[in-house]
């Protein structure tokens, strides 16, 4: 595939080891899923954490946290922004959101999106029909619509072509 989903496959071997089945977010996942190309600029990585979302102080958004840390640490990677759950290495970008607030920001719940077994990897990547109702919530998001130029449309105007 790419660059970028070749590093969540190795991302994803660690985690594994741990007993994390991450999910897979953002316009990567939507690549996988689609195999339509949406110019993925990060990683987005979905993990267990705190139902609350961002409402959840930084350090408790995540859990096992620290062993996350310690993996991408091992794997090169420098925290850059605890709010954000961001880690960067040689250009590339990590982020890390809570899986369990997912169902109420956009009805969509950890235990019904599909999960990917893929060689020696395990992790869950949303349905097209998934990725719209979860583009179509973070579409009435101002920040997020002003910081990613309306990409989200174009997704949006795919996804309902597709469902």
């Amino acid at each position: 595939m790419s660059v970028l989903f070749d590093e969540f496959r190795n991302i994803c071997v660690y985690l594994n080891r741990i007993g994390i089945v991450p999910t897979l977010m953002g316009s990567l996942g939507l690549e996988f899923i689609s195999n339509v190309d949406w110019e993925s600029s990060d990683i987005d990585i979905h993990v267990s954490g705190d139902p609350r979302g961002w409402d959840a102080p930084d350090e408790l958004r995540i859990d096992d946290w620290d062993k996350i840390v310690m993996i991408m640490n091992e794997l090169g990677y420098d925290l850059v922004d605890i709010h954000e759950h961001e880690f960067r290495k040689n250009g590339i970008s990590v982020e890390y959101g809570s899986i369990d607030s997912l169902y109420d920001f956009a009805g969509v719940s950890e235990l019904d999106i599909e999960l990917i077994q893929l060689n020696e990897i395990k992790f869950r990547v949303p349905s097209l029909k998934q990725f719209l109702s979860i583009y179509e919530a973070s579409s009435k998001d101002s920040y997020r619509n002003d910081n990613n130029n309306n990409k989200d449309f174009k997704k949006i105007e795919y996804l309902n072509r597709q469902v």
